[in-house]
């Protein structure tokens, strides 16, 4: 991806939502939780030359924040960046890591330096190819950090069904630049819609979360708007970002929707008020909807429409 950055569940009764779709603290003035990384919606990638910008993207509203070693990095300013990156983390500070790719010389002093960081998050492993890639970082890592496999060609693409099995998985992302410059693809929605839908059903095959997809480049909030509504209509349940200004629109609509979330509610209740009995065909696939619609609510803090 050439594009580069700048940048537990919780009671949703606790308090209303902003309109970034989430409130920014309780009523007892602690932050909300950020949502596990499984369901996040916003991926914040920020440039490991930048070490004044960590803190600050990591208190935003950003689901998960992403030091980036990698695209936005110089190569000869790697080795600085790396050691920015991990005395941050050494210090107290929790973020993703988005490293160098298999390929490269870099990989391994990737790992090496990140090994056994207690504030790592997991690792972003650029222009994953193969299962390997992602099964020998995980090795490197110890074993226990998470590896999210950013897909960024069309061989990827391809792969992205074995890449999604490989033992240390835990999601895939899209990197949608390097895949259009890879394939000559432009960034029409009918262009990019296969493979962001064969990232949704290699992630389903695997048995991994829904897929993250590529940034929005620009400012433009309606388009921003309507690129994450596409995804979502695909099944991608994230979004890398490059700019905090582009988090509130993200996480809204990544999010469950206030309707939804009273319908989820309504139905729920209306499940259980009689004995949890199936009527019709159509009741396990709602309750299953509706399940998974109040599970997202609670972490996102989405309050049901009046």
């Amino acid at each position: 991806m050439t594009e580069t950055a700048d940048t537990a569940p919780a009671d949703a009764a606790t308090t209303a939502p902003t309109p970034g779709g989430e409130p920014s603290s309780r009523p007892d003035g602690r932050r909300r939780p950020k949502p596990p990384a499984d369901i996040a919606r916003s991926w914040l990638l920020v440039p490991g030359t930048a070490p004044d910008r960590f803190t600050p993207a990591a208190a935003s509203r950003a689901d998960q924040m992403v030091l980036d070693i990698e695209d936005a990095v110089d190569p000869a300013r790697k080795p600085a960046a790396r050691d920015d990156v991990v005395a941050w983390l050494r210090d107290g500070g929790e973020a993703w890591v988005r490293i160098n790719d298999r390929s490269t010389d870099f990989w391994s002093d990737d790992v090496d330096a990140l090994l056994g960081l207690p504030g790592l998050q997991g690792v972003m492993l650029a222009k994953t190819e193969a299962p390997e890639h992602v099964t020998e970082t995980f090795d490197r890592l110890g074993g226990a950090v998470r590896v999210l496999a950013l897909v960024e060609s069309a061989l990827g693409i391809e792969e992205s069904p074995s890449i999604a099995k490989a033992r240390g998985a835990f999601r895939l992302a899209f990197g949608s630049g390097d895949y259009r410059r890879d394939t000559g693809t432009s960034a029409d929605d009918l262009a990019m819609a296969y493979p962001r839908s064969r990232l949704v059903v290699a992630s389903r095959i695997g048995g991994l979360p829904g897929p993250i997809d590529g940034p929005t480049v620009g400012s433009s909030h309606p388009v921003l708007r309507e690129q994450a509504g596409v995804a979502v209509a695909l099944g991608l349940t994230g979004k890398l970002c490059l700019d905090v200004e582009q988090l509130p629109v993200i996480n809204e609509v990544i999010s469950p929707t206030p309707s939804d979330v009273a319908w989820a509610q309504d139905f729920l209740a209306d499940f259980e008020g009689r004995g949890r009995v199936i009527r019709d065909g159509s009741d396990l696939p709602r309750l299953g909807r509706a399940q998974k619609i109040e599970k997202l609510a609670t972490a996102f803090g989405v309050a049901p429409a009046s």
